[in-house]
């Protein structure tokens, strides 16, 4: 196994558990579109990303399961996660490093984007 397919293995596993487990390992962020659908919208909506698994070429080239998109309630949402420091004043470099990394969700109407 080459060292880049560890790390993106790694990274998708960090990513995985990240937002399978909601809130352990980083943050999650939401738009104001996807806020001002309420609190059950929302609800329903992190349970759509917690559950997400249908990634394919197209939405997760890189094999990192960072992005998802889903249908709710007649809407279109994004979900991404990004890579901070851990103080969250910039990316970081080793993603795969789960102590150097916070992970950032932010969830999204597709309107939004």
């Amino acid at each position: 196994m080459t060292s880049q397919c560890f790390t993106t293995s790694r990274i998708r596993d960090l990513n995985d558990a990240f937002r399978q487990r909601g809130l352990a390992s980083g943050q999650w962020m939401l738009t104001r579109g996807v806020a001002d659908k309420g609190a059950e919208f929302v609800a329903n909506a992190f349970l759509q990303v917690q559950s997400f698994d249908n990634f394919t070429s197209g939405n997760d080239p890189y094999g990192e399961h960072d992005f998802g998109s889903f249908e709710l309630a007649g809407e279109h949402l994004f979900w991404k996660i990004d890579y901070y420091d851990p103080t969250l004043s910039w990316g970081s470099d080793i993603p795969e490093c789960a102590q150097a990394t916070s992970r950032v969700l932010t969830l999204m109407l597709a309107s939004e984007y």
